[in-house]
């Protein structure tokens, strides 16, 4: 069952004031193998976890002398190595939102599906003991990215929905990666889904799946998303992307945890933990009632700010020492000082996927084993009112435009990763203007990158 206690060894505390609900859970886990203790109110479940170390905690939300969250709150504050799980009246989301918000591992809603609980216990005590995989992959030493980190760390061994935000390029999708990796899922499915890359008339059945024949085209049964990550982590990247009327249905999936394909009659239920992502202000965008507020509150249960290459200036040098040894294979090539100021004074509108693009194309050009700042090949025009001055003069005018459309093309295709689609879309362009104009400028594609997302 878990790595890091034996069958019989492990202890859950139940805690409910109901004894035909305490009888029932008692029943299911002891055919699981596992020990039970009973707590019936708020005070015997403190007393209980004072006295002996639980490997689990499952509290119901409602107790006479007080709530679950109580519990929840007690384990979080005396730094208990228990994971806790509550149990809410069916619909009563905003409860089971405070208790995840509070430290719970997860939630169960009355009433108590038997299977659910049972992935629910199995995935509890597969939390592992230590988690150091943060500090391997994530670099940097900022206060940005320690706390980025630290807060990676305690989210991963929860199974809260995580909403993880920065811009592009800012190691958005490594971060849900290293919170899976950390976590009770570590060794099941994690399917990562770019919410801007599904065409609106497919984005149901890519999703939840369709039978044979439920429109043209379903030549078979076919699972979703949610199936092929059933057991395990679901990222949504660019989940701003999505439609309106396809957000109505993911907010059901996400509460019922069932999902029905199209052209079925049955639902299914999945198992499925949610990470989201996107470079968009969340919070904007439902205020400008592109995005429901009932998902974004869903969704963003635990907020994780990703910084940018700017806010940690200092951990450039090292980020991209570690990059160019990873990139520089068995070859004997370094960084002059000159070029190491140079990209720490650089503004990387594409954050840490733009220092692997430019470091990428710097060993291509750079000759007797040391990178030059003339290797870098960096825009020297940063965002505000001296642009125009950095261009030079305006006359004449073809060729003041021509570097004007030439430097807004690259910062697109920087912040993109060379992703053509992608920067076309950025700058309101179509796909064929984007490549006509590129082929125009005489601007290449940077390490093969290509079009994909």
């Amino acid at each position: 069952m878990a790595d890091n206690c034996r069958v019989n060894s492990c202890t859950v505390l139940l805690v409910d004031d109901e004894p035909d609900i305490l009888e029932l859970l008692e029943l299911t886990l002891r055919k699981m193998g596992l020990e039970v203790d009973r707590a019936a109110n708020v005070r015997d479940a403190l007393t209980k976890l004072a006295a002996r170390r639980y490997d689990l905690c499952l509290t119901d939300m409602r107790m006479p002398d007080g709530d679950g969250l109580q519990v929840v709150q007690h384990i979080a504050q005396h730094n208990m190595d228990t994971p806790v799980a509550v149990i809410t009246a069916h619909g009563n989301m905003e409860n089971a939102i405070t208790a995840l918000k509070a430290g719970a591992f997860d939630y169960l809603a009355k009433p108590v599906s038997l299977d659910q609980l049972r992935a629910l216990v199995k995935s509890a005590l597969s939390l592992p003991q230590t988690d150091s995989a943060g500090d391997k992959a994530l670099l940097g030493h900022s206060q940005a990215m320690l706390k980025a980190r630290d807060l990676i760390k305690r989210v991963a061994r929860s199974q809260a929905p995580v909403h993880v935000s920065g811009e592009s390029g800012s190691g958005k999708e490594l971060a849900a990666r290293l919170i899976v990796r950390s976590g009770a899922r570590h060794d099941k499915p994690f399917i990562a889904v770019n919410c801007g890359a599904i065409p609106c008339n497919l984005m149901e059945s890519e999703f939840f799946g369709c039978k044979k024949g439920a429109f043209t085209g379903a030549d078979k049964d076919r699972d979703g998303f949610f199936q092929a990550a059933h057991g395990g982590t679901l990222f949504l990247d660019e989940v701003a992307d999505l439609p309106l009327d396809m957000q109505v249905k993911l907010l059901r999936a996400i509460q019922e945890k069932r999902v029905r394909k199209i052209g079925g009659t049955a639902e299914e239920e999945v198992d499925v933990r949610i990470i989201s992502a996107t470079h968009h202000d969340l919070a904007e965008r439902v205020r400008q009632s592109k995005f429901r507020q009932d998902l974004y509150y869903r969704l963003n249960v635990i907020p994780i700010q990703m910084p940018s290459l700017r806010e940690m200036r200092e951990d450039i040098p090292e980020i991209a020492q570690r990059i160019l040894e990873r990139l520089r294979g068995d070859a004997a090539v370094s960084f002059s000082e000159n070029s190491l100021r140079a990209l720490q004074g650089y503004s990387f509108p594409g954050n840490v996927r733009e220092l692997e693009n430019i470091i990428e194309r710097s060993l291509a050009l750079c000759t007797e084993g040391v990178v030059e700042e003339q290797d870098l090949l960096l825009i020297p025009v940063e965002h505000n009112q001296s642009d125009s001055a950095a261009l030079g003069s305006k006359y004449p005018l073809p060729k003041y435009l021509d570097q004007v459309e030439r430097l807004a093309l690259l910062e697109a295709l920087e912040q993109t990763g060379f992703n053509r689609t992608a920067a076309a879309k950025l700058l309101g362009l179509t796909f064929r203007t984007m490549r006509y104009r590129m082929e125009r400028l005489g601007i290449k594609e940077s390490g093969g990158a290509g079009d994909e997302g």
